[in-house]
């Protein structure tokens, strides 16, 4: 990773100190819509910073356990010293797996607030953001090889075409690959400055929508984000207890899809018809929101990242 100047780390350390790890969104409806039970058994499949848990615990007694997932051990510094509470640095992708080790198969409630916490934006060194010169790394969990400077250093041009196409809807997509592996064969491009630089006159519109959605689909991929939720998902429903819930706040459309899809056919594979009588699969998930729930303006004016948070929310019959 890229060294920024000592000045400004210095500066931007003492700001962070100021700044929560990560502001929850739509706290108030995704806490509502897990029913909580005062002895029941919950899964915060996101922990971060530790707001939704923080509630979730307020309505648990004695009685009640809370499993928290997070891949980023940054994560570890807001536990609470709380018995009642395990802490799991994994991907939520083995979230059967890590509950069965710690003798948990059945859970009344599970929680995701998918994407990116404020502190992994606001961290200069880890490259999610445009707002400081970094190494182009992305990793949410730091003990992974892949990186988005890896990426961008061996991924061929077709790949790379279909990674900017499907994950970031980059209207140049074509273009951009071509352009980086031109520009890589010319100069090393490791930090967000460089990348910037090298593919300048290829972008369009707005400069910084067009890297946003660049540095989305850069994002998803050295996380395998879609693939973590797909596999999350699958597991969801033999966790679930009778009346339990699944709630999760998605950020973009390709997450919402998947979560709407999932709810719906209650697999991510496409569901086939049977042949003979017609009939799909018995459903055991029951849909409680027609539409996403949305922020509210006043959620937006206090935290603007909550602007394009969905939460969806499916009750296992």
């Amino acid at each position: 990773m890229l060294n920024v100047n000592n000045n400004s780390t210095d500066n931007i350390t003492r700001e962070e100190a100021n700044q929560p790890y990560h502001i929850p969104v739509l706290l108030q409806e995704s806490i509502q819509a897990l029913n909580i039970k005062s002895d029941g058994v919950y899964v915060d499949c996101t922990f971060g910073g530790g707001g939704h848990s923080k509630e979730v615990l307020k309505r648990l007694d004695e009685n009640g356990k809370l499993f928290v997932f997070d891949q980023d051990e940054s994560a570890k510094r807001n536990l609470p010293n709380d018995s009642r509470v395990v802490f799991i640095q994994q991907n939520f992708r083995h979230l059967q797996k890590f509950l069965r080790v710690n003798k948990c198969v059945k859970v009344d409630g599970i929680l995701a607030d998918l994407g990116v916490s404020s502190h992994q934006f606001d961290e200069p060194g880890r490259g999610f953001s445009l707002r400081f010169e970094a190494g182009l790394d992305m990793r949410m969990d730091l003990r992974q090889s892949l990186t988005a400077a890896k990426i961008i250093e061996t991924y061929s041009e077709q790949q790379l075409h279909k990674l900017f196409e499907k994950y970031g809807e980059v209207t140049n997509a074509k273009t951009l690959a071509k352009k980086i592996v031109l520009q890589r064969g010319i100069s090393p491009i490791s930090t967000i400055r460089q990348f910037k630089k090298a593919v300048e006159s290829d972008v369009k519109g707005n400069p910084n929508k067009y890297f946003a959605q660049v540095f989305q689909a850069l994002r998803i991929d050295v996380n395998d984000e879609l693939g973590a939720l797909k596999e999350m998902l699958e597991q969801s429903i033999e966790l679930l207890s009778s009346g339990g819930r699944i709630a999760i706040i998605t950020f973009h459309s390709l997450e919402d899809r998947i979560v709407k899809n999932f709810f719906k056919n209650e697999s991510t594979e496409e569901v086939t018809i049977d042949d003979v009588y017609g009939t799909r699969p018995e459903k055991v998930l029951r849909i409680l929101t027609k539409k996403p729930i949305e922020a509210s303006e006043a959620e937006i004016k206090t935290n603007s990242r909550s602007r394009s948070a969905k939460l969806r929310i499916a009750e296992k019959i």
